[in-house]
């Protein structure tokens, strides 16, 4: 008999409906994927020569679990430049990638007791995360016309004395909205007055559009960052999803916490991917620029398109390479009344997949990504249009 605490939990939404497109278009099914959530850019050859490099150098031991001395100092480099925060090196820790980094925040700062805020839309794994370590998530829907932010007199009122944490993401993953200095400073004095921790998760503060810049909440004060947790990684802004290298800075305490846990669990990341990740830091840094201007202009041809289609409506994102189209203009159509429904009768009927809203707490809306092909775009975008039309 499985254990109480994996009973708690589902499969990741996102990852199923990208099994199960693969999984069609194993049997020769044209499928196009909407639903994954990478950068289908290949990693920078300076960086895969790195890794090389550190194979042919015999760099392939142990290394200390909580990552080699060269990456956490590129790390604190890059945040001190980049995001205007200092950490020393006990208040930084290498892991199997971002998820790896949060799971570990749980482990670390949650007890059976513990709430912990939620706002929604969420990234699929923030709820399972803390269910998996006991704690209850208390889940705070957002509107549309806040561009999906949690306002603070919203996160207020869902503080009771159980909250441990809020875990904000941005840009976000579903939306690719972010959030306003002004939002984060009153997020921030909320959780100072009520002394709860951040757990800010920022790894896809690269991917930003339209001139709009990332604000870390931790660089707002001194107060703010002694109760925030700090986590990126090097997947989405270098495109290394596979190489499973993501970050934490915060409070030393709770990295040596983190650091004890991640020593009995994975031991440390991949030797070779550490030695990616310090050159992916400190190397050249033009493939962002290329990758974002691709993303910019795939971004902008699909949620015109998706604007285009009677019933759907869709904010522009402002980062990341999400677009989460409202489509509650369609449903009620022949027996179509949530957005799973219509999730799978997209991916049968017009072999485009994509992931239901109701994944990320947020019915009535669907997460496209659009890293893919300008082609890919064209092609699903025309077909998405053909089978709604038969709905009417």
């Amino acid at each position: 008999m499985i254990s109480e605490r994996a009973g708690r939990v589902q499969p990741s939404a996102t990852l199923a409906m990208n099994a199960k497109a693969k999984e069609m278009k194993a049997r020769g099914v044209d499928v196009i994927s909407f639903s994954v959530g990478e950068p289908d850019f290949d990693t920078p050859e300076h960086i895969k020569e790195a890794a090389i490099r550190a194979l042919r150098e015999g760099k392939t031991k142990y290394t200390p679990a909580d990552g080699i001395p060269e990456l956490k100092e590129a790390i604190i480099e890059k945040l001190g430049k980049d995001n205007n925060i200092s950490y020393t090196m006990d208040e930084v820790i290498v892991s199997c990638g971002a998820k790896h980094s949060l799971y570990n925040i749980a482990q670390a700062i949650l007890s059976p007791a513990d709430e912990v805020i939620i706002p929604a839309p969420y990234w699929v794994s923030y709820p399972a995360q803390v269910l998996l370590n006991d704690a209850t998530p208390v889940v705070v829907e957002t509107k549309e016309e806040d561009n999906f932010m949690i306002l603070p007199e919203q996160l207020e009122g869902a503080i009771t004395e159980r909250t441990k944490a809020l875990i904000l993401n941005y840009p976000s993953n579903p939306t690719g909205l972010t959030y306003t200095e002004d939002t984060l400073k009153g997020i921030a004095e909320i959780a100072i007055k009520h002394d709860i921790y951040i757990i800010s998760d920022e790894v896809y503060e690269k991917l930003l559009y339209d001139g709009n810049k990332h604000i870390s909440i931790a660089s707002l004060s001194e107060e703010i960052k002694a109760r925030t947790i700090v986590v990126n990684g090097v997947s989405k802004s270098h495109s290394m999803t596979g190489w499973r290298i993501g970050y934490a800075a915060g409070p030393k305490d709770i990295i040596a916490a983190m650091k004890r846990i991640q020593s009995h669990s994975t031991s440390n990341p991949t030797s070779i991917a550490q030695w990616a990740a310090l050159e992916a830091l400190r190397g050249p840094q033009d493939f962002l620029q290329t990758m974002l201007r691709e993303f910019d202009r795939r971004r902008r041809f699909l949620v015109e398109g998706l604007n285009s289609i009677e019933g759907v409506s869709c904010l522009m994102p402002q980062g990341a390479f999400y677009a989460f189209p409202n489509i509650k203009g369609v449903l009620g159509r022949k027996g179509i009344n949530n957005s799973m429904e219509l999730a799978m009768y997209l991916l049968e009927e017009a072999m485009a997949a994509l992931v239901p809203g109701s994944a990320f707490g947020s019915e009535g809306y669907i997460r496209m990504s659009y890293a893919t092909s300008m082609e890919n775009l064209q092609k699903g975008l025309d077909r998405i249009r053909a089978a709604l039309e038969k709905l009417k």
